[in-house]
């Protein structure tokens, strides 16, 4: 799967669960961890682990598997690796405060 079709299915599984604020960003002129980061918004940490569940689901049935989770059990941050994509779902309060757009 590319690296754009991942971000699509990522994107739509957030959506999918009513995240708000999605944003991809290109971060392969900048790291080499990966080439897209793709981050939102949840109103809270209940909804952002319903978010990283649907994209993990949705990754699954696409045939990619998650190569790496943080941050789930505090459901603040969680960071999904799929590789060259990763996944940042957020709460409102932990995106403002982090604001990792701003490094990009």
């Amino acid at each position: 799967m590319t690296s754009d079709e991942k971000t699509k299915l990522i994107e739509k599984a957030m959506d999918d669960k009513k995240a708000h604020d999605i944003t991809v960003i290109d971060v392969s002129k900048h790291t080499t961890i990966a080439e897209r980061f793709v981050i939102c918004s949840c109103g809270s940490s209940v909804q952002a682990k319903a978010v990283a569940d649907n994209a993990e689901e949705f990754m699954r049935n696409a045939g990619e598997s998650v190569h790496h989770i943080e941050g789930y059990s505090a459901g603040s941050w969680i960071l999904l690796d799929f590789g060259d994509v990763i996944a940042h779902i957020m709460t409102n309060e932990t995106r403002e405060f982090y604001d990792i757009e701003r490094l990009y």
